[in-house]
């Protein structure tokens, strides 16, 4: 399983290896990847219907991380789909981008993104899901903004990045969170333990971080606005990852915990509520759009609203509704956008309102877009029947509020059947344009796959038996779901159900033809557009980059000695702080000064001397020549309280940054001489409170009593653990390396920085 996880990252590689041939003679060769893929998880039907498969790969034991994948219903049904319709959308992206320059580059980034969707559904692992999670947002953000010429390309696929990767990081936050408390980050462990998490204190706080990836992932209300954004993308993009996979990704996560965490009042009422408003908002607004993938777009968000709503009730119905409707909703939605797409690139237009008989001309796409939208209706003799159906089962046996669960579900449908029929049917009924009788019937490579997806929705309508017990069941089981229902059948008999959907189909088709979008409509929105999700996050978007370049300008303004005193500051208060808080001082000063000898007052005094004169000089080298007289000052002290090994350092490294200062000193600007009274004074009081404090600390670190255990364990160690006699360059070297380490790469990379500055040639320019 692992060599076929990572078969999408080595394909990719390979594919910009092979970049001439696969823009030129074999662009359909990318798509043998995902049809040998799919082939293989088909082999896998009877097996995980029995019961789950489990792989084992270790990887970071320690830390409870191990490359472990499942392959249970749920796993297997978004596999299926992944692999299946991304072998259709390969094909169609051969001629849909025939030609273009960075054929070869789209198969990579759209490889790379099929297996991290793989990764991700089969990763059985809280951290490996998060890795692949986050390697489906950037995959998307490069399929995104393709056509990255185009600004508003890069525009929305920044939106895309943004949002998704925001809601990543919660989740990241929400998955540690669940393996600290747990103890396990095995998702097949936390299943097992029959959601002993919904117990703990910090529960809230686990599905609020749960929540957040999977909304902003799915486009739920009011993270919804990226979706729409993203139509940006060429149509293959469109319809692999915003119909079948990457907004699938949160559905998908809500559906692996719901085992876990599902099933209590707050995981229900939540998901009730963002699922009826995401639902409502998105097919409200489909009504209002005139592009074809805009509609299709709203009515994808509305879709998932839905899943998320039968996620929220959370009832045996409710599961297998959802279970059903994912297949169902990938399968039309998919096909819809391909002929889209197809209606793009043959007409050059997507806007409804000027494409009309196009079914004379191109009748394989017409029958593909017709089916399609039957589905996405729920006409029957179509898988959509079903979906619809069990959907209405759900809400109208809800537990709760079940009249408004189940108009709210009317609604959306009706809605949802409107936004099919504009898109699959309307554009191939009525009279055909006189600017389309030059077209004909497209490549096969663009109809034919559309159209088996399509076909697909009506064999399953027909034949439910063929998916229900091999697929949507073991799904059901996988959700937590023991119960047994009664099998997937075209017709159950004349109920209230029948009638809803009876309804559904009149109320869409009376609303598709007295009701023709039209640009006139947007402006009833327009003037809402300030307040809406979209503008907000833009708005403070550009509040939060305000914010930055003040603070930036106000801590980070080039001058070393605005660093300087930000640090002191804060270690000063920070110190302050400590000490008024949490330490006792009491230390005894007169104890302390009978100790001081004639000669450490005359060295005191030097010291005050040299600071003074440093200070209060105009001339650079009188300064550093002030500084290095501190230094070697303090040399003497060493010397003087018997550390001659300390004194020898200290002398060599003032000897060698006096030095060093001197080099650079023509280098440098003339001295600044800084005459505004406010400017010394606040260095004035930073400098008198910090060194108050330095003092104060080393007081009371005199009077603390003098322990030799860290003492006696170098000396007594330095030569049988690190062969050497020196017990100082021991320490350094071998028992404190990694610090030694770093402080010479520090060091490195100031002297790189010094001789840069020394080299730096700056060249002016003036306008004529």
């Amino acid at each position: 399983m692992l060599i076929v996880v990572l078969s999408g990252f080595l394909f990719a590689f390979l594919t910009l290896l092979s970049g001439k041939l696969v823009r030129n003679s074999l662009s359909w060769f990318p798509a043998l990847l995902p049809l040998a893929l799919f082939i293989y998880f088909m082999s896998y039907i009877p097996v995980v219907a029995a019961g789950p498969v489990r792989f084992h790969y270790p990887w970071v034991t320690s830390m409870g991380v191990d490359l472990d994948f499942k392959l249970d219903g749920l796993a297997m049904l978004f596999s299926l789909l992944i692999t299946g319709i991304g072998t259709c959308i390969f094909v169609y992206a051969s001629y849909y981008l025939k030609g273009n320059k960075y054929l070869d580059r789209f198969f990579c980034y759209l490889s790379i993104f099929m297996a991290a969707m793989l990764g991700m559904v089969l990763a059985d692992n809280l951290i490996i899901l998060f890795i692949f999670w986050e390697l489906t947002s950037i995959s998307s953000y490069f399929l995104i903004g393709f056509n990255n010429e185009e600004k508003k390309s890069r525009r929305n696929a920044l939106m895309a990045l943004t949002i998704t990767g925001a809601g990543g990081f919660l989740l990241m936050a929400g998955f540690i969170l669940i393996g600290s408390i747990s103890g396990t980050y095995s998702i097949n462990s936390l299943i097992a333990s029959g959601g002993s998490l919904q117990q703990h204190a910090l529960y809230g706080w686990m599905i609020l971080f749960i929540f957040a990836g999977a909304f902003t992932k799915s486009a739920q209300f009011p993270f919804h606005f990226w979706l729409p954004g993203a139509m940006v993308a060429p149509t293959p993009v469109s319809a692999y990852l915003h119909s079948a996979t990457m907004v699938k990704a949160g559905i998908y996560l809500l559906a692996r915990f719901t085992p876990i965490l599902g099933h209590t009042t707050s995981w229900s009422t939540t998901l009730i509520i963002v699922g009826g408003i995401t639902m409502l908002y998105s097919a409200f607004h489909s009504l209002q759009r005139i592009d074809l993938k805009e509609i299709l777009a709203y009515s994808t968000i509305a879709a998932l609203g839905t899943l998320v709503f039968l996620l929220g009730i959370g009832t045996s119905n409710a599961l297998l509704a959802a279970a059903v409707f994912i297949l169902v909703h990938a399968l039309y939605k998919a096909a819809l956008f391909m002929v889209a797409g197809i209606l793009d690139h043959e007409t050059g237009t997507r806007n409804i309102g000027m494409l009309r008989g196009l079914k004379k001309v191109m009748w394989p796409v017409a029958l593909a877009g017709m089916l399609a939208a039957f589905s996405s209706a729920g006409i029957p003799l179509t898988f959509g029947f079903i979906g619809k159906e069990l959907i209405y089962e759900s809400t109208f046996h809800a537990p709760y509020i079940a009249v408004i669960l189940t108009l709210i579900a009317l609604f959306t449908n009706i809605l949802i059947l409107y936004a099919g029929f504009q898109a699959g049917i309307r554009p191939f009924t009525g009279k055909l344009s006189g600017v389309h009788q030059h077209l004909h019937i497209p490549s096969f490579r663009l109809w034919l796959p559309p159209l088996l997806l399509a076909l697909l929705g009506v064999v399953l309508g027909i034949w439910p038996s063929l998916v229900d017990g091999p697929l949507i069941r073991p799904v059901y089981t996988a959700l937590g779901e023991t119960t047994i229902l009664s099998p997937l059948l075209l017709w159950h008999g004349f109920n209230w159900v029948v009638v809803l959907s009876i309804v559904t189909i009149i109320a869409g088709c009376l609303l598709y033809y007295l009701f023709v979008p039209s640009r006139s409509y947007i402006p009833l929105t327009d003037k809402w557009l300030h307040l809406s999700p979209e503008a907000l996050t833009v708005r403070l978007g550009r509040a939060f980059i305000h914010f930055s370049n003040r603070y930036t300008n106000l801590f980070h303004n080039g001058f070393l000695r605005s660093y300087v005193s930000v640090i002191i500051v804060f270690i000063t208060c920070l110190l302050a702080m400590k000490l008024i808080t949490g330490v006792d001082v009491h230390f005894d000063i007169k104890t302390n000064i009978s100790d001081i000898r004639s000669y450490d007052i005359v060295i005191f005094l030097i010291i005050i001397a040299a600071i003074w004169k440093s200070i209060s000089t105009s001339s650079r080298i009188n300064a550093v020549a002030s500084l290095s007289v501190v230094g070697y000052c303090i040399c003497l002290l060493f010397v003087i309280y018997s550390a001659p090994d300390l004194a020898m350092t200290q002398f060599t490294i003032d000897t060698l940054t006096v030095v060093l200062f001197v080099l650079v000193l023509f280098r440098l600007p003339p001295f600044l001489k800084i005459n505004d009274r406010r400017v010394i004074l606040r260095d004035s009081v930073i400098a008198t409170a910090f060194g108050l404090l330095i003092a104060i600390i080393a007081l009371e670190v005199m009077n603390e009593p003098t322990t030799k255990d860290i003492s006696k364990f170098y000396s007594e160690n330095a030569y049988l653990l690190a062969k050497g006699k020196n017990v100082v360059n021991v320490m350094l070297v071998d028992f404190r390396g990694f610090d030694t380490l770093v402080e010479i790469t520090v060091l490195t990379i100031a002297a790189l920085g010094v001789y840069s500055l020394m080299k730096l040639r700056v060249s002016s320019t003036t306008k004529e």
